[in-house]
């Protein structure tokens, strides 16, 4: 026989976990909680909010703070630079020139204003404040010339790499906005104004200080509010799962109750007496040796009965074994195994003293090598199958081993497997462990191992 050999892959049933109480329990109970999983979720919602909410007030800081630059633009290029500009300036006359320098840095180069700029279509700088510019011709970007010829304003971050922003360069990063202005003899220009970004960066800040306690207190009191009614339907479902899993339990424990009076009944009944109606036909067959035929007869009707005493004892044992709680384990694993020893199987059933074990954890050891021997019956097709319960570390292990068949762990169990995958549950509220080892033609190892709390 195969089984146990290094070919053989492992596979361990979800439930096979570690004896209940220990801290990874501990933590996945506190964690599956309703009511630490509502707070997690309003806390990383909050979290998300906080995150979304700041960014938007940013971008709505920054517009706004954009549009104040662009309001402000307009207010000086219509109020102060078209009223001062006279055609002396336009015409690059020195002593207008001076005169309009000083009025527009007494007017307009203050407080948020930088630098200002006036230019011509062509892009020629009639004016700055940096009065080395003047005069200077550079490029126009498209969106300039289009506020030039329609009027408008437009604002950007200063691109200090260009030549006519050399000058600005000290100032860091800066926000420039145009707008259209109209010289004495009617052409249009270009009033260019530059402010600081911190200032822009500033107000954002501003805006957004002023949002976030009002989006944070009110997540925080919506929390407040809600985590008390959570928390009281959290335990009100508990409470009635609770009550359902003591309804069930106490459904499963009466049917278990009935199994074991109809086994017993049976077992000391109907049992009983087919077994002495089979001895008695069998001596009346024997005192009947004088008359052949009827001797033949009472024979054939004894084997009729024991046939059936077979049946009806493998029926108990499908029911529930009597001599579980009464003989033990050995004589109910010697009756299961009996339709595998009629059926040509070699059968070794080894059984160490278990009278301490709990009845419960029997009961377990019993229903897993039932299922067991069944599958390796119905679907193995063996020449050879033990079973073993042993005692290791003052816990008990069931090993069932087989040298049939066997089949992939990895894929889908075939019909009549799953009876094992079904006990996963029972396995683990008991802490024990259950896993298959198996390949194809290698033969099957079904282990149960459950330690004593």
């Amino acid at each position: 026989m195969a089984v146990g050999s290094s070919s053989e892959r492992r596979a361990s049933y979800p439930g096979s976990t570690p004896p209940r109480g220990n801290g990874s329990d501990r933590v996945r109970r506190f964690l599956s909680d309703p009511v630490v999983q509502f707070l997690a979720a309003g806390l990383v919602a909050l979290v998300v909010l906080v995150v979304a909410s700041g960014w938007l007030s940013k971008r709505a800081a920054t517009d706004e703070a954009v549009g104040d630059a662009r309001t402000l633009t307009q207010l000086l290029g219509r109020s102060v630079v078209e009223t001062a500009l006279t055609k002396g300036v336009v015409d690059g006359n020195a002593a207008a020139v001076d005169k309009f320098d000083r009025e527009m840095l007494k007017r307009v180069v203050v407080g948020d204003v930088l630098r200002i700029k006036i230019w011509r279509r062509d892009g020629t700088i009639i004016y700055s404040d940096k009065t080395e510019l003047i005069g200077q011709q550079f490029d126009l970007d498209p969106d300039e010339v289009e506020i030039i010829d329609r009027g408008g304003s437009a604002a950007e971050v200063s691109d200090l790499t260009k030549p006519e922003n050399r000058y600005e360069q000290n100032f860091g990063r800066l926000l420039e906005v145009y707008t259209q202005v109209w010289s004495p003899g009617g052409e249009p220009l270009l009033f260019e104004a530059y402010f600081s970004y911190d200032d822009v960066s500033r107000r954002s800040a501003e805006v957004l200080n002023g949002f976030r306690p009002i989006t944070v207190s009110v997540l925080l009191i919506f929390l407040a509010l809600t985590a008390p009614l959570v928390y009281v339907l959290a335990r009100r479902l508990d409470a009635t799962a609770a009550s359902r899993e003591r309804l069930l339990v106490a459904a499963i424990e009466s049917s278990d109750r009935e199994r074991r009076r109809i086994a017993r009944d049976l077992h000391d009944g109907v049992v009983q007496e087919l077994a002495g109606t089979s001895f008695a036909l069998s001596a009346a067959a024997r005192a009947s040796h004088d008359r052949p035929e009827s001797s033949a007869q009472l024979e054939e009707l004894a084997g009729g009965v024991r046939h059936s005493l077979r049946a009806l004892r493998s029926l108990l044992v499908e029911i529930y074994p009597p001599e579980l709680q009464t003989e033990g384990l050995a004589a109910a694993f010697d009756d299961l195994v009996a339709p595998c020893i009629a059926a040509g199987i070699a059968v070794d059933v080894h059984v160490a003293e278990h009278a301490d074990v709990p009845p419960e954890v029997v009961a377990l050891v019993w229903r897993v090598g039932q299922e067991a021997v069944r599958n390796a019956q119905r679907h193995g097709r063996p020449d050879h199958i033990t079973v073993s319960v042993t005692r290791p570390d003052d816990g008990i292990r069931l090993d069932v081993v087989d040298d049939g068949e066997g089949f992939d762990i990895a894929q889908a169990p075939p019909s009549g497997h799953l009876g094992l995958r079904g006990l996963r549950d029972l396995v683990r509220d008991a802490g024990g462990t259950l896993a298959v080892e198996s390949s194809p033609g290698m033969g099957t190892r079904v282990t149960l191992e459950v330690q004593r709390s």
